[in-house]
């Protein structure tokens, strides 16, 4: 079964800046290109930050506070530094979250999750920026027709298994997949199920296979 990576899903056409990007250079690339965040990259490309509008605003957030308590004042002096940033050396948050093109999409999912982010730099094997990968990018995954759900669960699930789609049948609705039909052991059903769900487009797989022997009942051992 394939197993979808990164670089089967990000953007190619990744748009970075140097460290020495002014502030509203940076502001006017989001702005026009639609995106949240842009990747800050050296001479070789390697990523050395990326800035969000988050990073931006900040300019916004503190121009008019003002402390009155020490507490305060200690709380915001982060944010007060990247307030004064005016190039993208300084207002990038470094290092950035960066996944490699060979990850699974699995894993990037739970990277840009743990890491709360929207976009992350894809970097190849020498840590140079190849791309950018975006919640968009993934949830995208899950707009594929069903035809080629159906296409991709027969072909990458059943086939390397040696199963007969006389045997088995799949049919999908709203990325939904229902297999019907008959193995000869539960653990095979099993596996047919599992690896189904892990397709991507799939939202949800209904186990409706019978089975010739239930496998994966172990009886207890007496002590």
């Amino acid at each position: 079964m394939k197993r979808w990576q990164v670089g089967d899903v990000m953007t190619r056409g990744v748009v970075s800046v140097p460290p020495t990007a002014g502030y509203q250079e940076i502001a006017d690339l989001l702005v026009h290109r639609s995106i949240s965040a842009v990747p800050v990259v050296d001479g070789s490309r390697h990523v050395l930050g990326v800035v969000s509008e988050a990073d931006l605003l900040a300019k916004l957030e503190y121009a008019d506070r003002v402390p009155r308590h020490a507490l305060a004042a200690r709380r915001m002096r982060g944010g007060r530094r990247r307030a004064a940033g005016d190039t993208a050396a300084e207002l990038m948050t470094a290092p950035a979250v960066a996944i490699a093109a060979t990850a699974t999409v699995t894993r990037a999912a739970r990277l840009m999750d743990a890491a709360r982010v929207k976009r992350m730099p894809v970097i190849d094997e020498r840590g140079r920026l190849i791309g950018i990968l975006s919640r968009r990018d993934l949830v995208r995954m899950y707009t594929r027709p069903d035809a080629d759900i159906g296409a991709a669960v027969t072909d990458g699930v059943l086939r390397p298994l040696w199963i007969d789609r006389r045997h088995v049948r799949v049919a999908v609705r709203a990325g939904i997949v229902t297999l019907t039909g008959r193995v000869d052991r539960r653990s095979v059903a099993d596996i047919l199920v599992a690896f189904s769900r892990a397709t991507p487009g799939v939202v949800d797989v209904v186990d409706e296979l019978e089975c010739d022997v239930d496998d994966t009942c172990r009886e207890l051992s007496p002590r």
